[in-house]
């Protein structure tokens, strides 16, 4: 009984010292995205941060608008990060537009992140962000 009781005293202890850092999760990790929609070149700056996102963006038609996305992370594949989110656009020429966006970001081991996706108003696009830890 002693046994087994100082056991799982130090499976506990060694999963909280050997545990990751939550330092990852708390610390901004901005990023810029260039795209392109119709032939024409897009833009944002974008910022994720506790499973959360927000990004800025500025379409081919001179629409400025936030997104707000969602990060999702598979299970035991900590490098990769699939995100959906949803924006409004202020669209000088048509007024509001929504904005549905879905990619994935890569986070390999170093301050650099790179990442694709699409978005319905700025189209498809590239990133490329940097870690603050």
């Amino acid at each position: 009984m002693k046994n087994t009781l100082l056991y799982s005293t130090l499976l506990g202890l060694s999963t909280l010292i050997l545990a990751p850092s939550a330092r990852a999760q708390l610390l901004p990790q901005p990023w810029v995205s260039v795209g392109v929609q119709d032939s024409e070149p897009t833009f944002s700056v974008g910022v994720r941060g506790l499973g959360l996102g927000l990004e800025l963006g500025l379409t081919d038609e001179s629409a400025v608008g936030i997104d707000v996305m969602k990060f999702l992370s598979p299970p035991l594949i900590g490098t990769i990060s699939g995100y959906v989110g949803v924006g409004l656009y202020n669209n000088p020429d048509s007024g509001q537009d929504f904005a549905y966006s879905a990619g994935v970001q890569i986070l390999p081991d170093g301050n650099f992140f790179f990442g694709a996706g699409y978005h319905n108003l700025r189209g498809i696009n590239g990133q490329i962000g940097f870690k603050l830890y």
